[in-house]
């Protein structure tokens, strides 16, 4: 060959030797990011456009270069749905590996056991990563937990999934209830449920209060639950002062004091042990309840057993002095 060949093909494979070592130092070499970044991949989206984004957050240099890198060196990685947290610094290989692998950033909202529906809405509708707006749902509705959510998603999505969780979680429980239960339906056992939910904020308590209502709903007897009559003044939200006797005489579809039998619809949104309580509750003969002190309650089978609890409660106040 020609000494003007052999140059001219030396020329062309050190160029060909540069355009590679430019193509996979680039994949690999650190990026110009300065530091941390929450990145979010939208759902659905295509390479294309989450190498414009990362481009446009200053990811990446070059969207189009990290296309080329990503087809030929990723190896057919999918990039997943959500949001990741790209290191100060990181090459282009390494936000691939972190955009297609389990590395995203989990943000919950948590619906605490008792908390009414207006609150749930509230708290919804206080996230920032969430969109779109929703209605304040049903009482009762949504089953209280933790549920993940990602930035850029819709409120009623969310709400949806809270929603579906109540009605499967319902339906497991009431399938495995006991026999002979004075709830005849789901919703007779979801709105009993709300009740005890309020009426004690002892777990250990809930069975031996849903066999109290349990009794007084078979015996005829008026519930008498004090946070029935504060759903209607505030749909659940702490009242933050007594009871009036105004409010305790009230006749409306909630109130206890003044109906017989369960209130139109649950007063709040009951967690799993509260409704698993009302389909299992305890065997007991208590038809009355005050509190004990202690933050639980003392239970009488007659009300001269009450009356004398009922004391020991108001000397207990008293020496507080809160009377």
């Amino acid at each position: 060959m020609p000494r003007r060949g052999r140059f001219l093909a030396a020329l062309a494979a050190l160029v060909l030797l540069a355009a590679g070592w430019v193509f996979f130092g680039g994949w690999y070499a650190g990026g110009p990011l300065r530091q941390d970044k929450a990145f979010v991949v939208p759902e659905g989206a295509r390479l294309a456009v989450v190498a414009d984004k990362l481009q446009r957050e200053g990811a990446i240099t070059s969207a189009g270069g990290f296309r080329l890198r990503a087809r030929l060196l990723a190896r057919g990685a999918a990039l997943k749905a959500g949001e990741f947290l790209l290191p100060k610094g990181a090459s282009q290989s390494r936000i691939m590996a972190i955009l297609a692998g389990n590395e995203v950033i989990r943000r919950f909202v948590t619906i605490p056991e008792g908390m009414p529906s207006i609150m749930v809405y509230e708290r919804l509708m206080a996230q920032p990563y969430l969109t779109g707006r929703i209605a304040v749902p049903a009482e009762g509705s949504v089953l209280p937990d933790s549920y993940d959510i990602v930035i850029g998603e819709s409120r009623q999505a969310v709400l949806d999934r809270m929603q579906a969780a109540m009605r499967q979680r319902l339906a497991e429980l009431w399938a495995k209830r006991a026999p002979g239960l004075v709830v005849k339906t789901p919703q007779e056992a979801l709105t009993l449920a709300s009740i005890v939910e309020k009426e004690t904020g002892k777990p250990s308590e809930r069975w031996l209060v849903a066999g109290l209502y349990s009794n007084r709903l078979k015996q005829g007897m008026l519930l008498q639950a004090d946070p029935t009559i504060i759903y209607p003044i505030t749909k659940g939200k702490p009242l933050g002062r007594r009871i009036r006797q105004s409010e305790i005489a009230a006749v409306n579809g909630y109130n206890t004091y003044t109906m017989v039998g369960l209130p139109k619809g649950p007063i709040t949104n009951p967690g799993s042990d509260s409704i698993a309580a009302v389909l299992h509750p305890a065997q007991t003969k208590a038809l009355y309840m005050v509190a004990d002190g202690t933050g639980g309650h003392a239970f009488a089978e007659t009300l001269q057993q009450h009356n004398a609890n009922v004391a020991k409660w108001f000397a207990i106040r008293r020496a507080r002095g809160e009377m």
